[in-house]
């Protein structure tokens, strides 16, 4: 979620620079549900976003949205864009939305400075040959109109260094997915102290390119099956690639603390993410525990991952009848909690 001085910032130099059109269509990409897109003339706005939770947030308060695959944009003569944190997934997103945008046509965004608003105008004026810039409350908005000169093939390059790749440790991932480059190392410790004995219907809560599932599949033969739920849409294809060498496993675009099912598995494995957009929040990690523990049966047990210092063990009490560390090693923390508790 980005600060709001990126919204009043992005605000002002519309206003300024009198980018808005007074008429055709305006896109929003990775757009989020913030007060900023109720200046925006509604019934002209298309937004784009992958990611579950500000997809549906948006969708219910009436915005119009593309589907989360989308890699094509409509033509627009004024797109807004807010850059993702990875550097390949943002300077795709820009080579996009410029290829996208018909001759005239404006791209802008906005960034903190501390958080890389000068290399976003960089990677913006490199593809449309210039770019301008306006700075208020810490922050940076900037644009470029695209011109016959905008450097096309350089948006080609940045676009195919954004496709599903396989990685040096045989993982097929994707720019901008939690630990793309790598395997995490929790998420690796506790594919190794998921016990070979496990059984039945399971579930990996948050899965990612679904290593801690392929693990699981691979090496514990009395799985019958594994769900996988991921917020980020861009994830579920690498799931594919990764897990094709099994039948037995279905794949969610979901948002588990929203629309996991209940009392439905064994087991559950899960490295819990515990930001949001650029900002910690803990509570996250806590809400999949509690998601979790509702989508348990009565005798299901979870395992998961977290960095040592994160405060899970009180939500932990609350939802299961028993919990145990099982590892704690370089940073990371294997618990094992068993038999979720019910509201009476």
């Amino acid at each position: 979620m980005f600060d709001p001085a990126v919204f009043e910032t992005l605000s002002l130099a519309l206003d300024e620079a009198a980018l808005v059109p007074e008429a055709g269509p305006i896109l929003c990409l990775r757009a989020e549900p913030a007060p900023f897109l109720l200046g925006l003339p509604r019934e002209r706005l298309t937004s784009w976003n992958s990611f579950k939770p500000d997809h549906d947030a948006l969708a219910a308060a009436g915005f119009t949205m593309l589907a989360p695959e989308t890699e094509a944009f409509p033509p627009c003569p004024l797109t807004i864009v807010f850059p993702p944190r990875q550097r390949d997934e943002a300077r795709a997103l820009f080579a996009r939305a410029l290829r996208d945008a018909p001759l005239g046509g404006v791209v802008i965004a906005s960034l903190p400075n501390t958080l890389g608003a000068k290399t976003g105008e960089k990677m913006l004026a490199e593809l449309a040959g210039s770019a301008e810039a306006l700075s208020k409350h810490k922050c940076r908005a900037f644009w470029a109109v695209k011109g016959e000169d905008w450097n096309a093939p350089l948006a080609e390059e940045w676009i195919a260094l954004d496709q599903p790749q396989e990685s040096s440790d045989g993982l097929w991932t994707r720019p901008g997915l939690f630990s793309w480059d790598r395997i995490d190392a929790g998420s690796e410790l506790l594919a190794d102290s998921v016990p070979e004995w496990i059984k039945g219907k399971g579930a990996d809560f948050g899965a990612g390119q679904g290593f801690l599932s392929r693990e699981v599949l691979a090496n514990c033969p009395q799985v019958e099956s594994m769900t996988l739920f991921e917020a980020e849409h861009r994830a579920l294809a690498c799931q594919k690639r990764n897990l094709e060498d099994f039948d037995n496993w279905s794949q969610h675009w979901a948002d588990v603390t929203k629309d996991a099912p209940q009392a439905e598995f064994d087991f559950i494995v899960m490295n819990p993410p515990f930001h949001t957009g650029r900002a910690d929040a803990a509570s996250l990690g806590q809400n999949f525990i509690r998601a979790a523990a509702g989508a348990l049966k009565n005798s299901g047990e979870l395992w998961l991952v977290a960095n040592r210092h994160l405060p899970y063990e009180t939500v932990l009490s609350e939802c299961f009848k028993g919990h145990q560390m099982v590892e704690d090693e370089g940073g990371y923390k294997i618990i094992r909690a068993e038999r979720p508790k019910r509201k009476r």
